[in-house]
């Protein structure tokens, strides 16, 4: 099993039909264990390897919340609050940043880089800043 950092290659057809309004739709994010397979081919969110229910998750995430949609020159970017867990105990490999107002399609898998564990703790991903490294960007 492998979690692959990538823009969800049906997501960047379904921004061509005008399926998802990054600002407006409920957009979540999951957390996966090491055992999860995610990657471009994703399609949408799913519950197989995802962090357990219980220990400070709840299973299907988080909504991301101050969502914000910008360019500069010819750069689109979508930036919004670092998701934050707390008083949470449970590791983490990656995520899955998906569109609950559009049946669950996926839009981005991140990869950690290796297991994070949090113990009785805040668990906080933070995301780049607003602009060309944004969490999702299309240049």
């Amino acid at each position: 099993m492998a979690i692959t950092q990538a823009m969800c290659t049906s997501f960047k057809a379904e921004i061509l039909d005008e399926v998802h309004d990054l600002a407006a739709d409920t957009l979540k994010i999951a957390l996966y264990t090491s055992s999860a397979s995610l990657d471009a081919a994703t399609t949408a969110y799913t519950t197989s390897n995802e962090v357990a229910n219980g220990n400070g998750y709840t299973t299907g995430g988080e909504a991301l919340t101050s969502k914000t949609v910008s360019t500069s020159g010819t750069t689109a970017f979508f930036d919004a609050a670092d998701p934050t867990w707390t008083s949470a105990s449970f590791t983490a490999r990656g995520a899955l940043i998906y569109n609950g107002s559009a049946s669950d399609k996926a839009i981005a898998v991140l990869n950690f880089g290796g297991d994070f564990t949090v113990s009785s703790g805040t668990f906080r991903i933070v995301f780049p800043a607003a602009g060309a490294n944004a969490i999702i960007t299309i240049a």
